[in-house]
């Protein structure tokens, strides 16, 4: 092999040298500019020759042989010396630096050509020639470059493949998973939505329903009062016939007594029977079934007495109510002359009651710091504080002497206090939640409350416990009050009626309708004949 003459300046000129097959014309430069830029690889398939067909050419070898003849003992120990010397400095100084190290790829590629031919003389002489070429800088390792290797590059691309196809398994799956996903998203989607629907279309039935409800409700309350317009009429013809059964005794008695003294002879004469205004009850005669009445009256009477002696007894005989006389034509005063004169801090929470005294310039307050305040006019000075409920105070009222004070609390009870002294005298207990009002009657010996539990209650003083409890509302009953000078109470409910109550009996006189809300509170106009 020739050595070249220059550095090399390309891979295909490399191999020429190499190999010393003059593929490109050094005197033409462009031809070599031409091929340098223009080559290709190409998949070649070498099939191994038969040994018979091959023709081998004939090497020189000038450097290793010895010419017959010469053959010399010191000769050929002198030559071992030297090459083993060539050896020793060509592994030296072929140790180039860690940075200029590239992969040999042309060596290689030769290496491996000239292996598989079975050219070992040419390998041995290429190596000895491409490191003496390195040795000396003619060929620069940083100039050759590289020789693709097709095998090389198939397996990159094989690997590359491989890579690309598992990513691409990856996006399979990711897209599986998400439409998946997007499928299952879109079920819940449709379920939920005919939930909603199902759950709109449920709504509009249950309003339509409630609308019916109440339209059907409406329908009754004319026949309920039609009702109780019949009942109230019942009562009135039970109680004439009631008197024209008493009238038919008497009667009777009086027709008996004229037989028996008919039947006697003590004269033909009758007995003149005068009405006495006021009078006719005690003395007009009386039957059997009147004895017997008044028998049992007594008889139920002294049980009554002996059972409790301590109870009160309502008044029969009420005086006539002042008011309903003491009314003075335009004595309201004008719409807008009332001035705020005072202002007084007396509770920590809200104020829920007051009451002013019916004699006196002064006033109690209530609050739901669970305490009252007597308050002197029109300083404002405390007089008396009560603080024995347990519970926010929700209504107080004055004695119609003046001397003592109920009040309703929410802690379910009924306190009774002595405003001489500032003490509580009395609870009552029995209310299954909160005590909203509380009234007193006129006579000053009964107390009326009621409550959210729906019941009214009417406590005795004297014999202290519940006389009558009174039931008919279906919702809290938030205000009573004792009509002045009677018996009669009226209550306000929440169940949007108003009832008026016999407090003898305990029983419900008259209802009525008309609100459209709950009733918070009524009361009686004080200068209206009923």
């Amino acid at each position: 092999m020739a050595a070249p003459r220059g550095v090399p300046g390309s891979t295909l000129q490399v191999l020429e040298e190499a190999l010393g097959v003059g593929l490109t014309d050094a005197g033409d430069p462009a031809c070599a500019v031409a091929a340098e830029g223009a080559y290709y690889l190409e998949q070649v398939t070498i099939t191994e020759a038969s040994e018979d067909d091959y023709e081998y050419e004939e090497i020189p070898d000038d450097n290793f042989s010895i010419p017959e003849g010469e053959e010399d003992l010191a000769k050929a120990i002198q030559i071992v010396q030297e090459q083993a010397t060539d050896t020793h400095i060509l592994e030296e100084k072929t140790d180039l630096p860690s940075k200029h190290v590239a992969p040999e790829v042309i060596e290689d590629f030769l290496c491996n050509f000239l292996m598989r031919m079975g050219m070992t003389r040419t390998l041995d002489c290429f190596q000895s020639e491409w490191y003496e070429f390195i040795q000396k800088g003619v060929t620069e390792v940083r100039d050759v470059g590289n020789v693709p290797d097709v095998y090389t590059q198939n397996m990159l691309l094989e690997t590359e493949n491989k890579n690309l196809k598992k990513d691409l398994k990856h996006y399979k799956q990711a897209a599986d998973k998400a439409r998946e996903e997007l499928l299952k998203i879109q079920k819940e989607r449709d379920f939920h939505r005919m939930h909603h629907k199902r759950t709109v279309q449920e709504k509009n039935k249950l309003i339509n329903d409630l609308k019916g409800l109440k339209l059907h409700y409406a329908s009754y309350e004319p026949t309920i009062r039609v009702l109780h317009e019949k009942h109230h009429t019942l009562l009135k013809q039970k109680m004439l016939t009631s008197l024209q059964r008493d009238r038919a005794v008497k009667q009777i008695s009086r027709i008996q007594a004229t037989s028996m003294y008919a039947v006697s002879g003590c004269g033909n004469s009758v007995p003149e029977i005068r009405a006495i205004p006021g009078r006719e009850k005690e003395y007009a005669p009386e039957g059997p079934t009147q004895n017997d009445l008044h028998g049992t009256r007594e008889q139920d009477k002294y049980k009554t007495k002996m059972k409790n002696k301590m109870d009160s007894k309502f008044p029969t005989a009420m005086q006539p109510n002042p008011n309903l006389y003491f009314c003075k034509e335009n004595n309201r005063p004008a719409k807008f002359d009332y001035k705020l004169n005072n202002i007084f801090r007396l509770h920590s929470l809200p104020v829920s009651c007051i009451a002013i005294h019916p004699r006196k310039d002064i006033l109690v307050s209530c609050g739901e710091d669970h305490i009252w305040k007597l308050v002197g006019l029109p300083k404002g000075n405390v007089l008396l504080t009560g603080c024995s409920h347990t519970d926010w105070l929700s209504n107080c009222c004055f004695h119609p002497s003046g001397n003592k004070l109920a009040t309703a609390s929410g802690d379910t009870t009924v306190k009774l206090w002595d405003l001489s002294k500032g003490n509580c005298i009395l609870t009552f207990e029995g209310h299954g939640h909160a005590v909203w009002s509380c009234t007193w009657h006129t006579c000053g010996d009964f107390v009326a409350s009621s409550s959210l539990d729906t019941t009214s209650k009417i406590w005795d003083v004297n014999s202290e416990r519940c006389r009558c409890t009174l039931y008919g509302h279906t919702d809290s009953v938030n205000s009573i009050e004792f009509f002045p000078y009677s018996n009669t109470l009226l209550t306000g409910s929440a169940d949007k009626s108003l009832s008026l109550w016999d407090a003898r009996t305990g029983k419900c006189e008259q209802t009525l309708y008309g609100h459209m809300h709950s009733i918070n509170d009524a009361t009686f106009a004080p200068r209206v004949e009923y």
